[in-house]
């Protein structure tokens, strides 16, 4: 189990992890959290835009997080993350069963694949208005709010309707065991998100998802060393 401290000596190989604050990164921390792996925190701010800082074009070429190194493997990417945690340090119970081995696949794609690049592009399209010179500004909202009520809400509701029919049948986890696996720590992001910021979009089962999810004593201590979390209930 990690200890507090964000750069202690441990005696078997520490992982770093580069952590943007509210961003992908949490739920690395979680992940670690949960396998019990020893990480070394390296903390970054976001700028006063919303944008990360450019001190992370140092670790990573498209100055993005998370990033972790592990030895010589610098590795960027959630998913390539999750995939290389969980296959190096996870257990027996950290591979979901047999029968939700499809789902896994599934979900741990369909994260950033499809889901998130919906709840991107909303955000981009409500921001955008919202910087745009006071002259324009009213005009750029008509217009993009437009956009979003026509084009972008009714895609919101089809993954709604998707992942709350999944979540009534698979049970606690999105594979269908009694951990979670490497579907959970990408679906967490994105549904923490939606909960947060469009509570009355988000159905009631992945309103109790997120809130499973944010009880668990590893997502605690992941939120006590990551700091700030904009989408954490507490």
């Amino acid at each position: 189990m990690s200890t507090p401290q964000d750069s202690a000596t441990h005696s078997q190989p520490c992982v770093i992890v580069h952590h943007l604050n509210d961003s992908r990164s949490q739920r690395i921390l979680w992940l670690l959290e949960e396998l019990e792996v020893p990480y070394e925190l390296k903390k970054y701010n976001r700028a006063a835009d919303r944008t990360a800082p450019k001190e992370l074009l140092e670790i990573s070429p498209l100055g993005k997080a998370p990033v972790i190194s592990d030895g010589d493997i610098t590795l960027a990417e959630s998913g390539a993350i999750v995939a290389y945690l969980i296959e190096r340090y996870g257990k027996d119970k950290d591979h979901p069963p047999v029968s939700g081995r499809i789902d896994d696949l599934y979900y741990s794609h369909y994260a950033e694949g499809s889901l998130m690049p919906l709840l991107v592009q909303k955000l981009i399209f409500t921001i955008i208005p919202q910087r745009a010179p006071y002259l324009i500004s009213f005009l750029l909202k008509t217009v993009f709010g437009r956009i979003i009520k026509t084009m972008l809400d009714p895609q919101v509701r089809k993954h709604v309707n998707l992942i709350e029919g999944h979540l009534a049948t698979a049970g606690t986890w999105f594979a269908g065991g009694e951990n979670p696996t490497s579907a959970d720590y990408m679906m967490g992001f994105p549904l923490e998100a939606m909960v947060h910021e469009m509570p009355d979009a988000a159905g009631p089962n992945m309103k109790a998802y997120v809130n499973n999810i944010q009880n668990r004593p590893a997502y605690k201590r992941a939120l006590e060393r990551g700091g700030t979390y904009a989408f954490a209930k507490l």
